[in-house]
């Protein structure tokens, strides 16, 4: 060892107690090694990683990550194998502590208000367009695809597209609310191909702008705005990505908004991630880094939240999808990256790559699920059938 560093021969035969040895033992139980010859092995080349990620848990992984202080080659598969296991019930300590106290802060206060509203479009969404231009489809739709019979991006994402938009039953002069329209993909599709009219509202300033030139000499308005700011009567509602933003809190006041905005009749699709379970906690990484703020929600949270509100006409789960949607944004990723370098920087590209590798392997586990749902209104008489 040379200022702190722990080099790998002293790595495979860690100290009998403490931080290396807890961790190796975790690690084997899911087929990992400490800087062992598999590509999902972790390679550690500073010995803070044990005590970061002892003391911290998943904020302290991420962040030694990011900065240089252990390595991977496939980091989308260490993940899927630790998250089989549930590593966060089997940390001791502190790590726990920190844990509990990302539970607290969901229970305590709403991190989702009208205030907090546009906090995760400043910093995720308005990243820059030239990135989310260079790691998505052609349309930007920042959400997972549907591969059933795919076999390109492109194609999955339209395939996603057409689905929802026959699930909705969408017919020629209807009015369509999408709510998280992102960079308008979605809302210029059922546009041209539906002859909808579209209302979309995103609270990302760089997506308004440019959701606003795609969709040009099109019946589609794009508004800053947020969801419990909606005013007016749809036949048809969407949504694609955004409910992860809502938090608990503010279910009620999610569902009590659409069942206000949606006529008797009309049909509202829900697209989402959900966690395998209900938890109070946010993962600590992925809410400091990438969506601050954000709750992924349980079956449990749905149904609870949707009773004497909406009925569940159909639940479609697709979970697995997202795991090759979000390898299909990492190769458009590195293949752009060359063009990205300059402005974003190294330490941007680890962030990045940990993130999209640490989600591709959170579905992989199958801890992470995607759902469809259509809902109706008790009073709508018309039968739904379900589309797929």
């Amino acid at each position: 060892m040379a200022n702190g560093t722990l080099y790998p021969t002293e790595l495979n035969h860690p100290p009998k107690h403490g931080a290396p040895e807890i961790l190796q033992t975790l690690c084997e139980k899911a087929g990992v090694a400490i800087n062992g010859n598999a590509p999902w092995d972790i390679q550690v080349r500073d010995r803070r990683v044990f005590e970061q990620v002892l003391s911290r848990g998943s904020l302290g992984f991420g962040e030694t990550y990011i900065a240089g202080l252990w390595e991977c080659e496939r980091l989308d598969e260490l993940f899927a194998r630790l998250l089989r296991l549930d590593p966060a019930r089997q940390l001791p300590g502190f790590a726990r502590l920190h844990l509990g106290w990302q539970a607290l802060r969901q229970r305590l206060f709403n991190l989702q208000s009208r205030q907090r509203a546009f906090t995760v479009g400043e910093r995720h969404y308005d990243t820059g367009n030239d990135l989310f231009e260079a790691m998505l489809d052609s349309r930007m739709i920042y959400s997972c695809a549907y591969w059933e019979t795919a076999s390109t991006l492109e194609e999955a994402q339209v395939h996603k597209l057409d689905m929802i938009c026959r699930k909705l039953d969408l017919n020629e002069g209807e009015t369509l609310l999408d709510i998280g329209c992102g960079w308008g993909g979605l809302a210029r599709y059922a546009a041209e191909n539906y002859g909808v009219r579209v209302t979309g509202i995103t609270i990302s300033k760089e997506q308004q702008e440019l959701a606003r030139q795609r969709c040009a000499g099109l019946p589609v308005e794009i508004k800053l705005q947020d969801y419990r700011e909606l005013a007016g009567s749809f036949d048809k509602i969407v949504s694609v990505g955004m409910f992860e933003h809502v938090g608990r809190k503010n279910y009620p006041t999610y569902f009590d908004n659409v069942c206000r905005l949606l006529k008797d009749e009309g049909l509202f699709l829900l697209h989402t991630i959900g966690n395998r379970k209900t938890t109070d906690a946010a993962d600590a990484w992925i809410d400091k880094y990438v969506f601050p703020n954000g709750k992924l929600p349980s079956a449990r949270d749905m149904s609870g939240a949707l009773e004497n509100r909406l009925l569940i006409d159909d639940w479609h789960n697709f979970g697995q999808d997202y795991d090759r949607t979000l390898m299909a944004w990492k190769k458009n990723f590195d293949a752009a990256w060359p063009q990205l370098q300059a402005r974003y920087g190294d330490e941007f590209y680890r962030l990045w790559t940990y993130y999209l590798l640490c989600c591709a392997g959170f579905f992989r586990a199958r801890q992470g699920q995607l759902w469809q749902l259509v809902l109706t209104k008790e009073c709508r008489e018309g039968v739904y059938r379900s589309v797929r």
